[in-house]
């Protein structure tokens, strides 16, 4: 299956991490973004059925992205990669259209289980 999949975050080991869980769980097509901007102008040009994306990035938010992903009518999954500091503020990225959310550290078995819940693996 062609699954696709738009991974946002500015620090490089994480984008790195986030990819060689996606590799072990048999997802190979995956476009990086460094930060929230090129996550929004990699979506005009892809076509993804999902998005990983952090929340603190440089230049535009992932909830920005979730916001601006969301206003050009998409209903793809989009998953939060947040840390656990960051979940209280879960509810705002819901109210913006976020399908889930994914807790730092996370491990391939969390990803897998998330990723289960809507899309094809």
């Amino acid at each position: 299956m062609g699954l696709r999949v738009l991974v946002a975050d500015d620090s490089t080991v994480m984008r790195k991490i986030l990819i060689r869980s996606l590799n072990a769980v048999g997802v190979t097509d995956i476009e990086e973004a460094a930060d929230g901007e090129r996550a929004i102008a990699a979506f005009g040009e892809g076509n993804f059925n999902l998005v990983l994306t952090d929340w603190n990035m440089p230049k535009t938010s992932g909830l920005e992205v979730v916001q601006a992903i969301r206003a050009l009518g998409s209903q793809i999954p989009i998953i939060m990669v947040t840390t656990e500091a960051e979940r209280a503020r879960v509810q705002d990225a819901i109210a913006a259209g976020v399908t889930d959310y994914l807790a730092k550290p996370f491990d391939t078995d969390k990803l897998r289980a998330k990723l289960s819940k809507y899309v094809l693996l």
